[in-house]
């Protein structure tokens, strides 16, 4: 049964806020969805997102790390559901709460399926809560998408080694060991953790 409501799982230990700009199908939006099983809320403007939560900023020059674990904690996760293009527009005016990028993850939705950074806004919650130590809380938000588990099975071992990180420097490092990789092994696919 689906929850409709504006109120989160009261068990839930992160309160999630995700700005909702109605860019695409309502019928396929994993934020709307979010919303409806009582992951999230949703907000209409960015000005409403809460003014101290850390906020899914793609262009941010910080990545997500263990570290943001306390502020997610104390004030939440904010997301953005909107095009790229309506993104910059966005975060070009001034949003309030504490910018963060996420790092390199491989998108398991079915428009964007094995692309990098190709994220629904499902799937970057989920990582943040993952690499912040939420790992249970990051499966049993993606168990409600067919597809969600693939997530876990395309990134398992990137997202155990952002989860371990000290600090975002450490993730930068590894994605920058990560892409050189890649571009080294030109013959021959990077593992990326993917599981049989």
């Amino acid at each position: 049964m689906e929850i409709d409501s504006d109120e989160q799982k009261s068990t839930f230990p992160v309160k999630i806020t995700i700005y909702h700009a109605a860019q695409d199908d309502p019928k396929k939006n994993t934020a709307l969805r979010l919303k409806r099983r009582g992951f999230a809320r949703i907000v209409s403007k960015a000005r409403f997102l809460p003014k101290r939560s850390i906020v899914l900023n793609p262009f941010s020059e910080i990545a997500f790390s263990p570290l943001d674990r306390e502020r997610l904690m104390q004030f939440g996760l904010a997301a953005l559901d909107c095009s790229w293009e309506h993104a910059q527009k966005v975060m070009g005016e001034h949003i309030r709460g504490t910018s963060r990028c996420l790092p390199i993850l491989i998108a398991s939705n079915p428009i964007n399926f094995g692309k990098l950074t190709k994220l629904t806004t499902a799937e970057a919650i989920a990582a943040s809560l993952y690499i912040a130590g939420f790992k249970q809380e990051s499966e049993d938000l993606l168990s409600i998408f067919t597809w969600g588990h693939t997530f876990f099975e395309l990134n398992g071992m990137l997202l155990d080694n952002y989860a371990a990180a000290k600090d975002s420097s450490e993730i930068v490092e590894m994605q920058t060991k990560l892409l050189k990789g890649k571009k080294c092994e030109q013959k021959d696919s990077i593992d990326f953790g993917v599981h049989s």
